[in-house]
């Protein structure tokens, strides 16, 4: 009898995996689905306003990716508490994380509303796209209060191992996203302000039930809602490391923009619609990164090495089958999915074009994520802050290349998302090492 591949047989772990990733596949894809169904929408309001909201989800995706370590720090320290039996402690972290969350987003609101001309200045854009552009980030940034809180929840409930809540929230954020920007942008003819309008106010609801279910908890169990200012200075502190982690990868990313935006307009609205459901495909196969920052922070937490090496095994092996499996999905769609965003001929072709490297990309991209989890949930963010920054260091000669060779069109598009595709193998490489030597698996509480 022909023996099925690893993957594909049943493991002990895979229980817990499924019920921890499957839920949170519904919880990471509702950001990029906004996302998408701003760019669907606004799409159809013509060229410039996409390639303006290409601009403006550059800039808000970084905004809110430097602080990602408020969702995976806290996943980490959270499910470290709870592994050593102190519930308590990991609803006092998880909390103060939350605390950590509301002062950012305000300090990120209060800087970058006076910098917004500023800001997209720096991508070139033609005058009509950047008006397009500034309307968009200017209203967008008055939700980021809320998007910040919502990640450091949603983290305070991943470490609990509770991630059908973060679903649950999240499918009702992105069904209210849609039904508002219609009525906004179509309905109202408010155009691309209207779509931003209504991711706010979606983003601020989310933040609202969020805010809701963590209280509740705390109250069960007799844990303050009041900040601990300590705890607030140690949840920075442990995040740091992943701040820089994050830096580095969202630099490799504006370049990405900064040179789509000089390929020229056409160029730029496919690189967004390409990037956005890279961004997509990418937290789809970080659902199984999720289980491995819970259940690995969890086992070492419980001062169990071999469980968590062992967990880090099966995920590796489901995150490059998943990948295939996307890659063929993309494949296959592609042609069919690029009208849904413009009628533009060109746009359409450049962004085939673009999304068929992108799949052949997923089952690296699928290895990177799943190694870049298990890291995070093992709090090993020095090592990840430095592999990110060698990573970007490979990325960003390949990127200026395509600058330097004055390309467009489909070859510009092409090389530039071959760039993308040395960043990943790159990353792959750094993270494989790590986790072969095993330096990561250090057990207790607290690192």
């Amino acid at each position: 009898m022909t023996r099925r591949p690893a993957a594909l047989r049943r493991h002990p772990a895979d229980r817990e995996i499924f019920r921890l990733a499957l839920p949170a596949l519904g919880a990471l894809v509702a950001e990029p689905l906004f996302l998408i169904a701003d760019s669907a929408i606004v799409g159809q309001l013509g060229t410039p306003e996409l390639a303006g909201l290409g601009i403006a989800a550059a800039v808000l995706s970084t905004l809110v990716n430097v602080s990602i370590f408020l969702a995976y720090g806290t996943t980490a320290a959270v499910a470290r508490m709870l592994g050593a039996g102190d519930l308590a402690g990991a609803l006092r972290a998880g909390i103060d994380g939350c605390w950590l969350a509301i002062l950012l987003g305000t300090g990120t609101l209060a800087a970058g509303w006076p910098l917004t001309p500023w800001i997209v200045e720096r991508f070139g854009p033609r005058p009509d796209v950047a008006e397009h552009a500034e309307t968009y980030l200017r209203i967008s940034l008055l939700g980021i209060p809320a998007m910040l809180l919502v990640l450091a929840a949603i983290g305070v409930l991943r470490g609990l191992q509770d991630t059908r809540t973060p679903l649950y929230v999240a499918a009702g954020g992105a069904a209210g996203n849609v039904g508002l920007n219609i009525a906004l942008v179509h309905g109202a003819g408010l155009g691309i302000a209207g779509s931003a309008i209504g991711t706010v106010i979606a983003q601020v609801a989310m933040a609202a039930v969020f805010v809701t279910v963590v209280a509740r908890a705390a109250r069960r169990h007799a844990v303050s809602l009041r900040p601990s200012w300590p705890g607030v200075g140690r949840s920075f502190g442990a995040g740091v490391p992943l701040i820089v982690r994050t830096v580095a990868m969202r630099v490799a990313l504006i370049v990405t923009t900064v040179v789509a935006a000089d390929l020229g307009t056409a160029e730029l609205a496919a690189h967004q619609v390409a990037f956005t459901t890279w961004t997509l495909l990418a937290l789809i196969l970080d659902a199984v990164a999720i289980a491995a920052q819970a259940l690995v922070g969890r086992a070492l937490g419980a001062d169990d090495a071999t469980a968590a090496r062992a967990i880090t095994q099966r995920m590796i092996q489901w995150g490059v089958l998943c990948g295939l499996v996307l890659t063929v999905v993309v494949l296959a769609v592609a042609s069919i999915y690029a009208p849904l965003f413009t009628s533009d001929p060109e746009v359409r072709a450049l962004l085939v074009a673009a999304l068929v490297v992108a799949a052949l990309l997923q089952p690296l991209a699928g290895w990177v994520f799943v190694l870049d989890g298990v890291l995070i949930g093992a709090g090993d963010g020095r090592y990840l802050a430095w592999a990110s920054v060698v990573s970007v260091a490979a990325f960003l000669p390949a990127a200026f290349a395509v600058l330097l060779l004055d390309l467009s069109g489909t070859v510009g598009i092409v090389a530039l998302w071959a760039a993308i595709g040395l960043w990943t193998l790159v990353r792959l490489i750094t993270l494989h090492l790590r986790e072969r030597r095993g330096a990561w698996a250090v057990t207790g509480a607290v690192r």
